[in-house]
């Protein structure tokens, strides 16, 4: 039975709603003001809202930045009431979130219309995130027990190599040992990280409350290339490949958060260095046309065949029993996921036996 939360100051429309709700079965709440509405809302976690808009101390726009600001309540369907049709009023409400408005005296049918979208709304969005946290504990069962292992297989392989035979080892052997044991140790801390990410990435767009976490983040910049420099510099310590890429870079300001935009280059460059020869050259471009930034990263490797092109998606390896890289295809859906979150658009061109080309385009961009 959907619980539904009525806040409303004046007694006689609140006992009709009540009236007409518990005929309908729904299991019915009333406050006769603001502040004891959020009370009840904590106290309840109803279903769905309805609120008039103008009330004594506390109002129903305030009501409403209360509870989206609350993770516990924010993603309750919310309904305004008011006594007249107010333009400004209305788009006030849409813009604090609420999800419909109903301007007194409303009928039944209207009143009763307005519920029932919105909880059939708010249910479809409950039964969306169930579903890809169902898809996501597939994916992750599947793919993360394999994925860790490979790192850890090298970090205990290791570690037990040197308490055997610590005593007849060089200095340099042991140094070789211990940065092999660091090495295996960053690729699992990046493959936990990159699962976790998607992991939010996968809620995000179910999620109002994550999606307003990320939201703060899309108007920031990224200025180029200082950006790129520093991702090549951190792929510097552990990437011996490094000298392998190309750069050419139109100074410019990108709006894309940086670690955000440094995340994204460096899956692409890792999959680059994945999937090409060490010693070939992998060509990174970021150019500016029409006020977008368009950033290319291209091989000269191995290729993708059209099924992998097709098949990219979180935990995906290319062709493993042909090809033994480290490493998973999530980084390259995780680049494809942040770059579309700032309204980007990633395109892949491969050739099998020459090489794959990445193309990013439709980011803002200044020149500086």
């Amino acid at each position: 039975m959907p619980k539904i939360l009525i806040i409303e100051d004046q007694l006689e429309v609140r006992q009709n709603i009540e009236d007409i709700l518990s005929l309908e079965d729904y299991e019915v709440i009333s406050a006769p003001d603001g502040e004891t509405g959020l009370a009840l809302a904590k106290q309840h976690l109803p279903d769905l809202i309805l609120c008039d808009v103008m009330m004594p101390r506390v109002t129903g726009f305030e009501v409403l930045m209360s509870l989206r600001q609350d993770p516990n309540l924010a993603v309750i369907p919310f309904i305004l009431l008011t006594a007249k049709a107010d333009h400004h009023a209305f788009r006030q409400g849409m813009e604090l979130g609420a999800d419909d408005y109903l301007t007194k005296p409303f009928t039944i049918d209207e009143l009763l219309h307005a519920i029932t979208t919105r909880l059939d709304r708010h249910y479809q969005r409950q039964a969306m995130v169930e579903s890809r946290l169902d898809n996501l504990r597939q994916q992750v069962t599947r793919s993360l027990p394999h994925e860790l292992l490979t790192p850890l297989n090298g970090i205990l392989g290791t570690s037990q190599l040197l308490i055997n035979f610590y005593d007849s080892l060089s200095r340099n052997e042991v140094m070789e040992s211990l940065h092999d044991i660091k090495t295996s140790g960053e690729r699992l801390h990046r493959l936990v990280e990159n699962f976790l990410l998607m992991a939010d990435l996968d809620l995000l767009l179910a999620s109002p409350t994550r999606l307003e976490v990320w939201q703060s983040r899309l108007s920031q910049y990224t200025e180029l290339p200082l950006s790129l420099a520093l991702v090549l510099e951190n792929l510097g310590q552990n990437q011996p490949r490094r000298q392998d890429v190309e750069m050419m870079i139109v100074p410019q300001r990108v709006q894309v958060a940086e670690p955000d935009f440094q995340k994204i280059v460096q899956e692409l460059l890792d999959n680059a260095f994945k999937f090409s020869l060490p010693g070939t050259l992998v060509q990174l471009e970021a150019v500016a046309k029409n006020g977008t930034c368009h950033l290319t990263i291209r091989d000269h490797g191995r290729g993708m065949a059209k099924e992998e092109l097709n098949s990219i998606g979180a935990h995906v390896q290319f062709r493993r029993h042909e090809f033994e890289q480290q490493g998973s295809g999530l980084g390259l859906t995780l680049a494809q996921r942040l770059t579309e979150l700032y309204g980007g658009k990633l395109a892949i061109a491969s050739v099998p036996g020459e090489g794959t080309t990445i193309t990013i385009q439709g980011w803002e961009s200044d020149s500086i």
